[in-house]
């Protein structure tokens, strides 16, 4: 295997590998795709019935592009080997494991799960390994990275062969440890079926993605498909939630738990929290650990904790991780400042759920001046969870003073519709009615015109995202940059080497 390519291998040996497969036919494979628009001469087309489409139609496009065997589930009238198996699905991502070398036994890899706070502590993590002298590698939504250099992401955790085709790079690059973040989707899916985890680590859980799985049961059950003996060796788990609680009891592999609730094997206190950072101490084994973090927000001291218990349980040692967590600027598009040298502080993040939503404005109202007014600039995702739009609708105008409703990325969706849906949760709060413009830059635009010294302008929902879905199509749109667009409108601007560098941290993320 060179630079992460799949090794020469015959259906045969890999039909022995799988079980419950039947081989018709053999052939002489070197690489394997569940996509027929990737197919290579000499690849296995794995087949895969998706919610939308069925792989199966896709064969003959795939043997047209030289595909030299078909992974299906039911025997195919086309003159190519196939390995039959009761699913596909669930069998590619073993097979695709087998033909790259099975890589993730190379790697110290740690999948982090949750609804909230999944990049963040894959970040810290990152760090801390690079604070170790190790060499890492980082999979998540923002983007995948081997070794500082980063590419962005299609998805928080990808297709099982894009996945074993990744980690097959990072072997071959000599990474020596991964963080990943692991969505419900990919667990759901078994796109990472075929990897083995060092260490599982979950973060929280709160209702989200249930336009795919339907309850928030469902939902939970998927990410606690992560922390079987099968997947991981151990696991990190906060219980500062009941899921959290449940994990813990539930889990079959040794556990480490954390949080701010009485009882857990680390029990956190939070010091405090500003502009500086956050600070914290962790009682663990008896001993007061104290860290800090320079990410502002009370809910990254959970996600520093958790990234310095499963350090630490990987063998690296406590000052290394308190150093590595005490020297991580950067996560793309989590409270992160444009700053043009205005007197209020503008911040662009990620928070998309009510949960996180309160926990930002909280700390968003901690940080005015005194007399200062907190702004909003919020919207909600087209075609999926319409349950959280009037919950973050309420979350955001009893929190914060001045409150602008625009389109996050509508899609096929009226963003007027999807701020009506808003508006429903604001019913009954004795405050003025939010403003609703749906052009986004333009809400941006007006509540960075409207700030006065002291305040705080939160624009949240996209955090590190470049484009906007908008019918059909996608255009162009960095909060962050529209942002810095309107605070030089205002008559502000930075000194140069501040907004060069600002901009080419943007870059980076």
């Amino acid at each position: 295997m060179i630079d992460g390519q799949c090794r020469w291998s015959r259906l045969s040996l890999l039909a022995a590998e799988l079980r419950g497969s039947a081989l018709h036919g053999d052939a002489r494979i070197s690489g394997i795709t569940h996509d027929s628009r990737q197919v290579r001469a000499d690849w296995i087309f794995g087949a895969i019935r998706g919610s939308r489409s069925d792989g199966h139609n896709y064969a003959l496009d795939a043997i047209a592009r030289g595909a030299g065997a078909l992974m299906v589930d039911h025997l195919l009238d086309v003159d190519v080997p196939q390995l039959l198996v009761p699913s596909v699905r669930e069998g590619i991502g073993p097979a695709a494991s087998v033909l790259f070398g099975r890589p993730s036994s190379k790697l110290e890899i740690v999948g982090i799960t949750g609804t909230n706070g999944k990049t963040t502590t894959a970040y810290l993590l990152e760090h801390v390994f690079e604070t170790a002298g190790w060499k890492a590698g980082l999979m998540g939504t923002v983007e995948t990275r081997l070794a500082g250099r980063g590419t962005p992401s299609v998805l928080t955790t990808p297709e099982a062969p894009d996945l074993q085709r990744s980690l097959a790079r990072m072997v071959a690059a000599n990474i020596k440890a991964v963080a990943m973040e692991v969505s419900s989707h990919a667990l759901d899916q078994h796109r990472v079926d075929g990897t083995t985890f060092r260490v599982g680590v979950f973060t929280n859980l709160t209702g989200e993605h249930l336009d795919y799985h339907g309850t928030i049961e469902h939902y939970y059950y998927s990410k606690s498909k992560l922390f079987t003996p099968d997947r991981c060796e151990s696991a990190v788990v906060c219980i500062d939630d009941e899921w959290g609680r449940r994990l813990a009891h539930q889990a079959q592999v040794p556990t480490i738990t954390f949080g701010t609730t009485p009882g857990a094997d680390a029990n956190l206190r939070i010091v405090g929290s500003d502009l500086a950072g956050t600070r914290l101490v962790l009682n663990w084994h008896g001993d007061e650990i104290s860290m800090k973090t320079p990410l502002v927000g009370r809910w990254n001291a959970l996600n520093a904790a958790a990234a310095y218990l499963t350090a630490v349980s990987l063998g690296i040692p406590e000052a290394i991780a308190i150093r590595g967590i005490a020297t991580c600027h950067r996560v793309a598009g989590r409270f992160e400042t444009v700053d043009l040298g205005q007197d209020f502080l503008v911040v662009v993040d990620y928070a998309h759920t009510p949960e996180s939503l309160a926990e930002l404005l909280g700390t968003a109202r901690e940080l005015t001046a005194p007399g200062g007014a907190v702004h909003v600039v919020v919207g909600a995702r087209g075609g999926r969870d319409r349950f959280k739009r009037p919950l973050i609708g309420r979350v955001a105008a009893s929190s914060a003073d001045h409150v602008i409703f625009t389109a996050d990325s509508p899609g096929d969706e009226n963003p007027a519709h999807i701020a009506s849906e808003m508006l429903a949760g604001t019913l009954g709060l004795a405050r003025p009615l939010p403003e609703v413009e749906p052009d986004r830059r333009a809400a941006i635009r007006m509540a960075c015109l409207r700030a006065r010294p002291g305040d705080v302008v939160m624009i949240v929902g996209r955090g590190h995202e470049v484009t906007q879905r908008v019918g059909d199509g996608v255009i162009p749109l960095d909060d962050r940059m529209v942002a810095a667009d309107a605070l030089r409108e205002a008559g502000h601007s930075a000194p140069e080497g501040l907004e060069r560098d600002q901009q080419a941290r943007r870059i980076a993320g």
